[in-house]
C-alpha cells in the first residue's frame, strides 16, 4: 500500500472501478501477479533499451532483474518494457538520426501507460540522451542506470581501449606499419566483456554526464559492467526510485541549471566527448532549462583536465573505477560545482562525494597537478565560416594546429573523400585544411560521426598523424585529432561551409575562439547566388518527418516540435 497521502497516478487504471478497472487489472494478471498489487503501491516502470543488435546493452534484462529485486522489497510494483535500443557499431547511417525517435517514444510510453516513475536502463552513446529527454518530457520521478563500461581490451602485454584504438590500428595499417593479421589480433582482443566502451568515448561520457546531473545514484557511472557492484547499485537504484515517488522528486526538481552547470564542468574535467555539448543541449531544451553553445566554453575555462583517459590520456574506464570514479574526481573540483544541488539519491552532491578518496593519482589528478591544464575540454569558436559556432576538443588536437591558417581542399560528401584518401598523388600537405560537408543533421541525415576522417595516405607514410579537419559533422566521443565540428549551420542549410571552394584560406584561432574564411564578402554573395540547395533525403517516415524538422547543431539538434513537455497527465480511456 502507498505510503503517501496523495493518490499516485497509477490509480487512475488499477484502482479505477467497472468496465476500466476491470480491464485494466485482469489482463495484467495473466502475468501470475497477486491481488495485492494493485492496492495501490507505487508502479515503477523500467524503460530497458536492450537489444543483441546493440552489443553495448545486451546484458540491460539482467540488469533489469536486480532494478526490479530492490522496487519489490520496497514495495512497488516493478513493470519492464523495452524502447527503441540504438546500437552504435551496427545502425545505419547514424545512430543519432534515431535518438529524437527513442526520446519521442520513450516519451509515449511513460506517459501512456500507468507509471507512477522510472527508471531508464542505457549504455549505448544515444540510448542514455534518447532516454533521458523522453523522460525529461513527462517528469515524472525518474532514476537513471547506466550499463556499465567493457573490461580494458588486452593486446600483446598492454591494455588497448575501443573505437581509439580502433582508429589508431587502421591508421598504422593504411601506412604499412601493422598487417592485417595483427589487426584481427586486435579486433579480437579489444571487447572482452558486456558493456559499453571503456574509453572516455560518448557511452562512458553520458554515463558521467548523467552522475554530475544528479540522475544516476552517485559512483554508477564507472563501475564495469561485469563487476558485481553495477548489480548492487540496480538493486539500490530500484529501491530509491520507489522513496523517490513517495517524495514526488521529480526529474525537474534533479535537471536544473545547478546540474547542467555541474555536469558542463565535470564534462571537461574527465575530458568528455564533443557529443555531450550536443545532447545535454537538448535535454535542457526538453526542461526549458537556459543552456546555450558558449555555456560550454565560458563555465570550462578554469576547469583543469584531471582525468588521465584515453582517447586523451592513457587509462580506461576500469582503471578509472578503480581509482574512485566520478565521486573522486568531483571532489577534486569541488569548489568549481553547484555542491548544495539535491541528485536522485536524496542527498546533496557535497554529501554524495564527501566521503569519496582517489587511490591512484596516475589516473585522476588534482587541481594542483591536473593532467592537462584548464582550457583543455571542449571549446566553441566563432566567425565567417562558424556564425552560430563549431566545437573543438582541445585535449585531442595537436598543439601546434591550434593557430592554423592553411588552404582548404573541400568534399562535399564523406564518401568523395575516402575514394580519395589513399591516392599517393593527392595534392595535400601539412597546411592543407580538409573540409568534408553536408554532413550535419539535416544533411546525411541524421548526423553522423564522419567528422574525424582519416589522414591522407600520402601523409601518414611520410610520418604526419594529424592535420586540421573541418565539418558540420560529429565525430565518436573515441577519436582524436584536430578536427572541427558541429559547424553551424550546416552546409545543407546554406551556411557559409557550403560556399567554400577548394584553395580558399581558412584561419583558425583556438585562443582567440576564431574560425574564419578568408574570402572578401562580395565573392561569398556571388558563390550564394548560385548555390542550390540539396534535395530532401527521402519523401516518405521517419526520415523525411526528421529532416523537415531537426534543429541545429547549436541547438542540440532535437526536433523543433520536441522541444519543451506535455506532463504527466494520464490521457483519456481507451475503452
Amino acid at each position: 500500500m502507498s505510503m503517501t497521502n496523495r493518490p499516485l497516478r497509477s490509480q487512475e487504471w488499477f484502482g479505477a472501478e467497472g468496465r476500466n478497472g476491470f480491464i485494466h487489472r485482469s489482463w495484467m494478471r495473466n502475468q501470475g501477479f497477486a491481488d495485492d498489487v494493485f492496492d495501490g503501491r507505487p508502479v515503477i516502470g523500467i524503460a530497458s533499451t536492450w537489444s543483441e543488435l546493440t552489443p553495448c546493452n545486451a546484458h540491460l534484462r539482467d540488469l533489469a532483474e536486480s532494478v526490479k529485486r530492490g522496487v519489490w522489497e520496497s514495495g512497488g510494483l516493478p513493470l519492464e518494457f523495452p524502447a527503441m535500443s540504438l546500437g552504435e557499431p551496427l545502425m545505419r547511417p547514424t545512430t543519432m538520426l534515431y535518438r529524437n525517435l527513442l526520446a519521442m517514444e520513450a516519451e509515449e510510453l511513460i506517459r501512456a501507460n500507468p507509471l507512477d516513475g522510472v527508471v531508464l536502463l542505457s549504455g549505448c552513446d544515444k540510448t542514455t540522451p534518447g532516454l533521458l529527454m523522453g523522460a525529461a518530457s513527462v517528469d515524472l520521478p525518474t532514476l537513471m542506470v547506466t550499463g556499465g563500461p567493457m573490461l580494458n581490451g588486452k593486446f600483446r602485454g598492454r591494455d588497448i581501449g575501443s573505437g581509439t584504438d580502433v582508429w589508431r590500428f587502421t591508421e598504422e595499417l593504411r601506412a604499412g606499419r601493422m598487417t592485417a593479421a595483427d589487426c584481427s589480433e586486435a579486433e579480437i582482443c579489444m571487447s572482452r566483456s558486456r558493456g559499453h566502451c571503456m574509453t572516455m568515448g560518448t557511452a562512458s561520457t553520458m554515463a558521467c554526464v548523467t552522475e554530475a546531473l544528479g540522475v544516476q545514484l552517485p559512483g554508477s557511472a564507472a563501475i564495469p559492467a561485469v563487476d558485481s557492484r553495477r548489480y548492487a547499485l540496480a538493486h539500490a537504484a530500484g529501491r530509491r526510485i520507489v522513496a523517490m515517488v513517495e517524495e514526488d522528486q521529480r526529474v525537474s526538481t534533479v535537471l536544473t541549471r545547478d546540474a547542467f552547470e555541474n555536469a558542463i564542468r565535470v564534462n571537461a574535467a574527465i575530458g568528455g566527448s564533443t557529443n555531450a555539448v550536443v545532447h545535454l543541449l537538448a535535454i535542457a531544451g526538453r526542461l526549458g532549462v537556459p543552456l546555450t553553445l558558449e555555456d560550454f566554453d565560458a563555465l570550462t575555462a578554469d576547469v583543469p583536465m584531471l582525468a588521465n583517459l584515453m582517447p586523451s590520456g592513457t587509462y580506461l574506464m576500469e582503471d578509472f573505477a578503480y581509482a574512485g570514479g566520478l565521486p573522486a574526481l568531483m571532489k577534486e573540483i569541488a569548489p568549481l560545482l553547484n555542491l548544495d544541488h539535491v541528485t536522485v539519491s536524496g542527498k546533496s552532491v557535497a554529501d554524495n562525494i564527501g566521503a569519496a578518496q582517489c587511490w591512484n593519482r596516475e589516473v585522476i589528478g588534482t587541481m594542483a597537478e591536473p593532467f592537462q591544464p584548464a582550457g583543455s575540454g571542449t571549446v566553441v569558436l566563432r566567425g565567417s565560416l562558424a556564425p552560430s559556432g563549431a566545437v573543438l576538443k582541445v585535449s585531442a588536437a595537436s598543439p601546434h594546429l591550434l593557430r592554423h591558417t592553411g588552404p582548404a581542399l573541400v568534399f562535399d560528401r564523406i564518401e568523395d573523400y575516402i575514394a580519395v584518401a589513399d591516392d599517393p598523388d593527392l595534392d595535400v600537405t601539412v597546411d592543407t585544411v580538409i573540409v568534408v560537408r553536408n554532413a550535419g543533421p539535416r544533411g546525411y541525415p541524421g548526423f553522423p560521426e564522419v567528422g574525424n576522417m582519416p589522414m591522407p595516405r600520402r601523409l601518414l607514410t611520410a610520418g604526419v598523424t594529424d592535420m586540421l579537419r573541418i565539418s558540420d559533422a560529429r565525430m565518436s566521443g573515441t577519436g582524436y585529432g584536430t578536427c572541427v565540428l558541429h559547424t553551424a549551420p550546416e552546409a545543407s542549410v546554406g551556411g557559409p561551409l557550403a560556399l567554400v571552394r577548394t584553395g580558399d584560406l581558412i584561419l583558425m584561432d583556438v585562443p582567440a575562439r576564431r574560425l574564419d574564411l578568408l574570402v572578401d564578402a562580395a565573392e561569398l554573395e556571388r558563390r550564394r547566388a548560385a548555390w542550390q540547395p540539396p534535395r530532401p533525403p527521402a519523401d516518405r517516415g521517419w526520415v523525411r518527418l526528421y529532416s523537415e524538422h531537426v534543429l541545429q547543431a547549436d541547438k542540440g539538434a532535437d526536433l523543433d516540435f520536441l522541444t519543451g513537455g506535455s506532463g504527466s497527465a494520464p490521457p483519456r480511456h481507451s475503452h
